[in-house]
């Protein structure tokens, strides 16, 4: 347990941090879900809708540092690589 007041403070800012962070990464996750789904459904149109908007939600929350870019990079082509792939 923190001792000082400054301890007590970092603390306290450091929890409300992480909660904030952990709701970007679960934004992060549906928008990644939400791609996968319209591409699972075999609607090629709807699939590339959905990515578009999710390559906003991933770049937005790889700019912010919640997951580094290249991790970013990577969901992004992976997304476009299955889109590309539909028949």
């Amino acid at each position: 347990m923190a001792n000082s007041a400054q301890a007590r403070k970092r603390a306290r800012q450091t929890e409300k941090q992480r909660q904030h962070n952990t709701s970007l990464r679960s934004t992060l996750r549906t928008a990644i879900k939400k791609v996968a789904k319209a591409v699972l459904a075999g609607d090629k149109e709807a699939a590339k809708a959905v990515y578009q908007e999710s390559v906003s939600v991933v770049d937005r929350i790889a700019d912010k540092n919640i997951i580094h870019k290249n991790k970013a990079a990577r969901h992004k082509s992976r997304l476009s690589a299955a889109i590309k792939s539909m028949a």
